[in-house]
């Protein structure tokens, strides 16, 4: 989340002299998502009020009703940058995030200021911090009239006296606050950002530091090969592998592929595919979250650079086109600026635009029928959806758009909205999955190969994921022979290609043997240029971060990866005094000169700072002769600084980034999410054998996706259901014979929230049944309940990749301290 809570009152005083303008009180009412929303500006006078239309609180409502899409495209340039402050801000916060996600936009953005948890600062000994209560303990008016509770819960009312409220409170700071600032900021120790906590790239979409003379040969080996695809007539799509132990920069390598080639080529990045019977379904979506992607420094998508391209091509070749001046202007806009295409076209909704795309759209869908020699299949109609994609610019239609490109089936409404024809329910996710992806393989003909990736692949050789691997086996021989002008890329380890190869075809193994790359050891001089790189980024060399046996055994490791973590733990000694791993044993004998004078200033600090918290810890009349040691702690800080769970700093940093994921464009399936829990409830039978699972059947009848744990705890059923439509409707229905005949079991449903609400009276209907039922339950998943999920299924990965230097065994032991409450682990303990 791009957002920060300020709650300490001394910050706050800086931010009112500095930025008083830049301060707005917001209140929102709803549950989960906008029902009502009210914004004030610093001097309390009304910037914007809306109420959402079609929510069933709002029936009696007569104005200022405005879709949600509308509420939140209006209230975004108002609260973009602004410091919001909140009475209770958390609550706003995420009916914020949950209301910008349901429409698929992007949150900016936010800084908030709680009232609460200002007014437990100054009046801790308050019964209650509602804001009711507060307002009457403390006396507030608005408009010469004191707090009426039947008037409570407007967000206009609310916002007013969250403003007089938080008038109060810092009217009412005193010099104090400011001091102990001060002080603060005077003996603060300087703080450098630890550059090596970034050892790993996730997805090349990322953006690292690149020594860019590492595996240079290799990148230019890639760009050779996507030469010759793209100067074979037949356009035939090779394979390559990039063959590297874990830790040695295989996907760092396709990052810069995709920094340098992203322009022109468009990368498409598929991770490790979880479920058996939707392998090519789950790389096809996958590829769509790739082309949804925007190119570096640019302001389009990688699927508008291919569209662009290629239709600028099959238009300037139709005769149908090229021999009419309507045609020939248009070629001229676009061979000057492909791109052109989105924006010279007419304002949306105009007859000029609806006319000039239609002409598009039938001369495309022309040329594929002569390219096919046939307009039947999926094909064309996928081709018809990417055009009707590409013409629609307002985000509620984008965002139909793209759900249909991922062939889930829609309300009738919506597919009326974007002209095309609906997917049934019982459409052939597979069979469309590589269709749709050859038709992008057939356009990128006439733009450049396209790029396909395959990482994170190792998991796929553990055992219990060995119909996974049989399955992907037969999507990429699928996929090479039937999708043209590609490069398709698997990045490996050695041992897992030689287990590979067993359950591929060996055609297809024969494909990948003509471009196998492997990555070489580096030297010690290539390591510690990679180490240079990133000290540059905090302003420091390396002697100012290691002694030589320091920076001599960081570069004894045998992998990037090792490396930076080394010089990462080095780093944490050095400025923030964690204790080194138990693993480094230092020779004092062995340093030189200088290596002893920083170790005797580092151990100077450490003993002053001890000296420093008994002080201000204990009674200054105990003598500081009563100090002494456990016999566990040395002078390395290890009770006044403790040092933070390796596991623990790991989940921080992959929360960040899974947060920013969040906000992006994303296909969520329901197999993709039942792959999930599967491979974590896998991981936990390998610490507790007694665990089962198991699914239910219903007849013939189809269910959500669901997984039975069987435990101590009693048999527990998970489910997802985040189709729509009426596919919907008929799975709940069926799963609610299930609970009400299955009374001793608990069943728990999951939707994300970020998909279409359900407006369909039987659905509506099945899911107050289930909520009604004593022992199921229907769950909307919200923000953070998605990424704690995202975040054990990805420890899980990593762990099984070697990409961190865990145990699976920690799992049991300190996920439960991390998460606390989590409603997985709470079954699962």
């Amino acid at each position: 989340m791009n957002n920060k809570n300020i709650n300490n009152l001394g910050e706050q005083r800086k931010i009112i002299v500095k930025n008083p303008a830049k301060i707005i009180f917001l209140d929102t009412e709803g549950k989960n998502i906008l029902r009502e929303i009210g914004i004030l500006n610093d001097r309390g006078k009304v910037l914007y009020n809306s109420f959402v239309k079609d929510h069933y609180n709002n029936e009696n409502i007569r104005i200022n009703l405005k879709s949600l899409n509308t509420i939140i495209e209006e209230i975004e340039p108002i609260i973009k940058d602004k410091i919001i402050v909140c009475h209770h801000a958390e609550h706003d916060q995420k009916i914020i995030f949950n209301s910008f996600h349901k429409v698929r936009k992007i949150v900016p953005r936010l800084n908030f200021i709680c009232t609460v948890q200002l007014s437990k600062q100054s009046f801790p000994d308050y019964l209650s911090y509602g804001l009711s209560y507060l307002a009457k303990q403390l006396n507030l008016k608005v408009e010469g009239q004191y707090f009426q509770d039947n008037f409570a819960h407007s967000a206009v009312y609310d916002a007013k006296f969250t403003h007089q409220l938080y008038l109060y409170l810092t009217k009412t700071m005193n010099d104090i606050d400011q001091k102990i600032v001060d002080l603060e900021k005077t003996f603060a120790p300087k703080n450098y950002h630890n550059p090596f906590t970034s050892s790993r790239v996730d997805d090349p979409f990322q953006n690292h530091p690149d020594y860019q003379a590492i595996y240079d040969q290799e990148f230019k080996r890639l760009q050779r090969i996507l030469g010759e695809i793209k100067e074979d007539k037949n356009n035939q799509s090779q394979g390559a592998l990039i063959i590297g132990e874990a830790g040695t920069g295989k996907t760092h390598l396709i990052m810069r592929v995709a920094h340098k080639l992203l322009e022109k080529n468009r990368l498409l990045f598929i991770r490790q595919p979880n479920n058996p019977d939707s392998v090519l379904y789950h790389t096809y979506s996958r590829i769509l979250e790739s082309f949804f992607q925007l190119v570096p420094e640019k302001e389009n998508t990688q699927l508008e650079y291919l569209i662009a391209h290629s239709f600028t091509k099959i238009l300037s070749s139709s005769d149908n086109v090229t021999k009419t001046e309507k045609g020939q202007k248009l070629i001229q806009n676009l061979e000057q600026d492909y791109l052109s295409l989105f924006n010279v076209l007419g304002k949306e909704n105009t007859d000029l635009h609806r006319n000039n795309w239609d002409y598009i759209e039938r001369n495309i869908i022309d040329w594929w029928a002569n390219y096919e020699h046939h307009v039947g299949g999926y094909s064309s109609e996928i081709l018809r959806g990417i055009i009707r994609y590409c013409r629609y610019s307002k985000l509620d239609l984008k965002t139909i758009a793209e759900r249909w490109l991922a062939g889930n089936q829609l309300e009738d409404e919506e597919v009326q909205k974007i002209g095309l024809t609906n997917w049934k329910d019982d459409l052939s996710r597979e069979e469309f999955a590589l269709e749709a992806i050859r038709v992008f393989g057939i356009l990128s003909k006439l733009d450049e190969p396209l790029i396909i990736v395959f990482d994170q692949l190792e998991g796929l050789g553990l055992p219990q994921n060995r119909s996974i691997l049989y399955s992907f086996g037969s999507a990429i021989k699928e996929i090479i022979t039937h999708v043209p002008n590609s490069l398709i890329i698997l990045n490996l380890f050695p041992n897992r290609w030689q287990q590979f190869q067993e359950y591929f075809d060996e055609a297809v193994n024969d494909r990948w043997r003509q471009n196998i790359i492997n990555l070489p050891t580096l030297n010690k001089t290539e390591l510690e240029e990679i180490l240079t790189i990133k000290a540059k980024l905090v302003n420091l060399k390396l002697a100012d971060i290691f002694t030589n046996q320091q920076l001599e055994d960081t570069l004894n490791k045998s992998s990037i990866r090792k490396v930076l973590n080394r010089a990462s733990d080095y780093f944490n000694y050095k400025f923030y005094q964690i204790p080194l791993p138990e693993d480094i044993v230092i020779t004092k004998s062995s340093f030189d000169l200088e290596e002893k004078v920083q170790e005797l200033e580092s151990t100077l600090v450490e003993i002053g700072k001890l000296v420093s918290n008994f002080v201000k810890k204990d009674d200054s009349s105990q003598p500081i002769d009563n100090f002494t040691s456990t016999g566990n702690d040395s002078l390395t800080g290890r009770e006044t600084l403790p040092s933070k769970n390796p596991l623990f700093q790991y989940l921080d940093n992959k929360k960040q980034l899974l947060e920013k994921e969040y906000q992006k464009a994303q296909v969520i399936t329901d197999s993709d999410d039942i792959g999930k829990l599967k491979t974590i409830l896998e991981a936990y039978q390998t610490i507790e054998p007694s665990l089962e699972i198991n699914q239910l059947m219903l007849g013939k009848r189809k269910l959500p996706e669901h997984l039975a744990i069987i435990n101590k705890n009693g048999t527990n059923i998970i489910a997802f259901l985040n189709i729509s439509a009426a596919g919907f409707a008929a799975r709940l229905g069926n799963f609610n014979e299930l609970v009400v005949s299955s009374p001793k079991h608990k069943f728990q449903l999951f939707r994300d929230l970020r998909e279409p609400e359900i407006n369909g009276k039987v659905g509506k209907l099945e899911i107050e049944k289930l909520n009604n039922t004593k022992n199921g339950e229907f769950i909307f998943m919200d923000e953070q309940n998605r990424i704690n999920f995202e975040l054990i299924y990805h420890l899980i990965i990593d762990i099984q990749q070697k990409d961190v230097e865990f145990e699976l065994k920690i799992i049991g032991e300190f996920l439960p301290e991390y998460f606390k409450s989590y409603w997985l682990l709470s079954i699962l303990k």
